[in-house]
């Protein structure tokens, strides 16, 4: 009898766990002697397996995990979380596909430090021929590359910028310039001109008649700049318009570049820092890459629009980052409870 008691000791302490109330511990099997075992032999070796002080009667196992109510809500979460981004990188996989290679090639690369070719012609909003090198020489520059008649995003890169200029305390034309270059040889000074009334307007500031120029010019000059600065673009037959990031930069009075910013947010505060830095003749350091395109290819419309996916993305990635912060709560109290119960 107890060599019986005994090997059914061993059998269970070898692979056999017990359910503990209130824990998540599951019954695999119990050795067929301890099942016959008297109630307080069982209680006795339960106790002695768990460290209690007294035993709790056992439970017989279904064989399935011991789930409490409680932690449903936080596996359907955890569900939802792993469907969501398995979603976003299916999407993000097939946008990928989508993407005509139109794009391949267009990105703002950071060429800080470089010194950008100031003997190129263009043509003023007057019509007048213009070397680059007489915007610069006693002030910094802000460089802009758009054209004037795009559709979308070249306007917001000029409202961005209007508006982080207004709140620079820095007086245009007496402490910096803006120069802004269109990208489309095919575009006429009398477009620049009407930009210009537009943004010295819409500016406010006293001198910007003087210190904003918008420039025209002929291919290779467009691709001179461009290639300095590191702006590289393409243009669509098929839809008459441009493939190109957005973007401004900020320039020392040599013409060599010292900031980039990107995107279409350009805070006030930085803008002021990097122009006081750029006067001084400083360099910058990189800094993220925040590359919007001016337009996106639909394949299902043969058509370019506004890109919508960006939108997805950025509303996906904040349903993923909400979702993650609420299952770390409601783990956390999760595990408090269970402490609270074991208590």
């Amino acid at each position: 009898m107890f060599f019986g008691y005994f090997k059914s000791v061993v059998e269970f302490w070898k692979g056999t766990t017990l359910v503990v109330p209130n824990r998540p511990c599951y019954v695999r099997a119990l050795a067929p002697e301890v099942r016959s075992w008297p109630s307080a032999a069982k209680a006795a070796l339960y106790g002695r397996r768990f460290g209690m002080a007294e035993a709790m009667p056992l439970r017989r196992s279904t064989g399935r995990p011991n789930v409490s109510s409680e932690s449903r809500p936080l596996r359907i979460l955890l569900i939802c979380a792993a469907a969501l981004m398995l979603s976003a990188i299916a999407a993000q996989a097939q946008t990928a596909s989508m993407r005509p290679s139109i794009f391949d090639g267009v990105s703002l690369t950071q060429k800080l430090n470089n010194t950008i070719p100031l003997d190129l012609e263009f043509r003023d909003e007057n019509g007048n021929t213009v070397r680059l090198g007489e915007y610069f020489g006693s002030k910094p520059v802000v460089l802009t590359l758009v054209y004037y008649e795009c559709p979308m995003l070249c306007t917001q890169v000029l409202n961005a910028a209007t508006r982080g200029l207004q709140g620079v305390p820095l007086e245009m034309a007496k402490d910096y310039d803006v120069v802004t270059v269109s990208i489309n040889p095919r575009e006429t000074s009398q477009l620049a001109a009407a930009k210009k009334r537009l943004y010295t307007g819409i500016s406010g500031q006293r001198l910007a008649e003087e210190g904003w120029h918008f420039l025209t010019g002929d291919e290779p000059a467009i691709q001179a700049l461009a290639e300095a600065v590191g702006f590289h673009y393409a243009f669509d037959e098929k839809s008459g318009q441009y493939a190109h990031p957005s973007g401004i930069m900020v320039l020392t009075p040599e013409g060599r570049l010292s900031h980039y910013f990107y995107g279409v947010q350009y805070p006030s505060r930085d803008l002021r820092l990097g122009l006081v830095e750029a006067s001084a003749g400083k360099i910058g350091s990189p800094v993220d890459q925040l590359l919007l395109f001016c337009f996106h290819y639909d394949p299902q419309t043969g058509k370019y629009g506004v890109a919508i996916m960006n939108v997805i993305r950025a509303a996906g990635l904040a349903t993923m980052l909400g979702v993650g912060v609420m299952v770390m709560f409601l783990s956390k109290g999760d595990r408090k409870k269970r402490k609270g119960d074991v208590a």
